[in-house]
This record gives C-alpha cells, structure tokens and sequence, in this order.
C-alpha cells in the first residue's frame, strides 16, 4: 500500500490539480508529462517545471505550440522536454472520443 501523505505524493497531487488548464491543448501536453517524466527530473527541472505551471496559460499555449520560446532558459529547456515528450510519445489515452 502506498502512503499517500508522503511529501512526494502530496507534491504530485499539487502539481496534478496545477497542470490541470482547462484547456485541451495544455492538458494534452502537460499531465501525460507529468505522469510519466516528471518522476525522472533532476531537482532543477523539477523546480523548472513547478514555476512553469504557474504561469499565465496564454503563455504556456504560445510556448508549447512553438509560437515562442520562454527566455529564460531552464523554462525554455523544460519546454522543450515537454514538446518532445508530446512528439515522442503515444498520448491517445489522454484524447477523448
């Protein structure tokens, strides 16, 4: 049984309601990103990633459907590693019928 009150899970279920946008798009790129790389990152990705969530959606779709990139380069790096993470992987679970 896993403890569900650990700092790690509490984390990801913080980040989980986060990536959560409302908006398709977003959604598409983000949990499935979530769920199977963020486990993987490096602490400063990590943290990467927490400050990207918390900016202005209208960002996050310009950034992740490649219109511009962030400038500041570690939310530039973990947009890229989301994009290719997208590219490279099967997300059809994640789609609707």
């Amino acid at each position: 049984m896993s403890d569900d009150t650990s700092s790690e899970a509490i984390l990801r279920k913080r980040l989980y309601w986060h990536s959560r946008r409302g908006m398709w798009e977003l959604d598409l790129l983000l949990i499935p990103f979530l769920e199977k790389r963020f486990q993987t990152l490096g602490e400063e990705d990590r943290r990467a990633y927490e400050r990207l969530i918390a900016e202005e959606d209208q960002d996050l779709f310009v950034w992740l459907m490649h219109r511009e990139w962030p400038e500041d380069p570690a939310l530039r790096r973990i947009v890229q590693m989301i994009v290719e993470h997208a590219e490279n992987t099967d997300n059809s679970a994640y789609r609707t019928l």
